[in-house]
């Protein structure tokens, strides 16, 4: 709970300005294309999504334009102050609702669904270190035969172990002790923030769910804190993104980026 105190005043403080301060970075706007691209493949037409850490609702926008609807949730009221004026000047108030909720208590949730997607994106959840009772309490909230989709950071990330080179000692090794939190921060609100291996997550969701596939994000192209990265060796950037496309789902390039997709598929007669 106290890091959640820590977080709320991170993103409270952030959302006024948090779409201006990361619209215009170009490995941004590529992570999004490349998590929406992933879901897009496995996603049935006019599903009924639970995005989780919504933020100022940037995915909730898009998934409504595809004709989903989103139930979308925050622990931040100044962040989810933002998602509902997008969703009242972008008239998707028929397809968006919105609820503060912490993911440490979905049980607590008005709209419990069920969902043909849970969804969470760029890291929420790595901002807990009991992502184990989260997701045993995914299965109740899914459909058979609906999806869970993360967005997580591992605890090993190749570009960052490369800045030992830079003398950049905390950040090339903060990811070695995952059990133990390190220091995160946006704009200089700091909070805590664990790391966590695929192998985790498949391990913990294996009963009631099968893996649909691990994706590998930002492990050849660079992490977006690189900043303008993609605006000064364009040449470059679109030869990496080649390169992880090719590579996003092979051993061992999808699971040693700054982030990893992993999603999961429930089990048809599975107990929640």
């Amino acid at each position: 709970m106290i890091n959640e105190r820590a977080i709320v005043d991170a993103f409270n403080k952030q959302s006024v300005i948090f779409d201006d301060l990361y619209s215009s970075n170009g490995i941004i706007r590529y992570k999004r294309e490349r998590v929406r691209t992933h879901v897009q493949k496995y996603l049935p037409a006019n599903s009924m999504i639970l995005e989780l850490n919504a933020g100022t609702g940037e995915d909730a926008i898009y998934f409504a334009r595809q004709g989903h609807r989103v139930h979308a949730t925050d622990i931040s009221p100044g962040m989810l102050d933002v998602l509902n004026q997008k969703v009242t000047r972008h008239g998707f108030s028929g397809q968006i609702s919105s609820e503060i909720c912490s993911y440490s208590f979905l049980g607590n949730l008005d709209n419990k669904g069920p969902y043909d997607l849970i969804f969470s994106n760029f890291a929420g959840l790595n901002c807990t270190n009991e992502l184990d009772s989260i997701l045993a309490g995914l299965g109740a909230l899914v459909k058979p035969g609906g999806m869970v989709t993360l967005v997580l950071l591992p605890s090993f990330c190749l570009w960052e172990t490369l800045l030992l080179f830079k003398g950049h000692f905390s950040t090339a090794f903060r990811r070695f002790n995952s059990s133990k939190a390190a220091a995160a921060h946006i704009e200089g609100q700091y909070f805590k923030c664990w790391y966590y291996k695929p192998s985790y997550v498949i391990d913990h969701m294996k009963y009631s769910f099968n893996l649909l596939d691990v994706e590998g994000l930002c492990t050849i192209v660079p992490p977006s804190y690189i900043e303008k990265f993609d605006e000064k060796y364009p040449v470059i950037f679109k030869w990496l993104k080649r390169k992880e496309d090719q590579l996003k789902n092979k051993r061992p390039w999808r699971s040693i980026g700054d982030y990893y997709i992993i999603s999961f598929r429930r089990k048809e007669g599975s107990i929640s």
